[in-house]
């Protein structure tokens, strides 16, 4: 992962309800990506560019790190 990440409460209320825009793995939240498939990204270095790229990261990172349960209380409660 390039770059320096860094947590903001903004990106990880984003990673708990923003929804994977295309893939496999398309309409599932971003926290919730497997790890293996964030990794392929890291691995072939394609991660989308902007936001969505750096909130994949910050998934990974956040998996990594086994700190998912900070994101899970940002969940919204309705609407999905």
């Amino acid at each position: 992962m390039a770059g320096r990440l860094t947590l903001n409460k903004q990106d990880l209320i984003a990673l708990a309800n923003t929804r994977m825009p295309f893939g496999k793995y398309q309409g599932r939240v971003l926290i919730d990506l497997p790890e293996e498939y964030l990794l392929w990204f890291a691995r072939k270095e394609v991660f989308p560019a902007g936001h969505l790229g750096e909130l994949m990261q910050l998934a990974l990172a956040i998996k990594i790190e086994g700190l998912q349960g900070l994101v899970d209380p940002l969940r919204k409660t309705t609407g999905y």
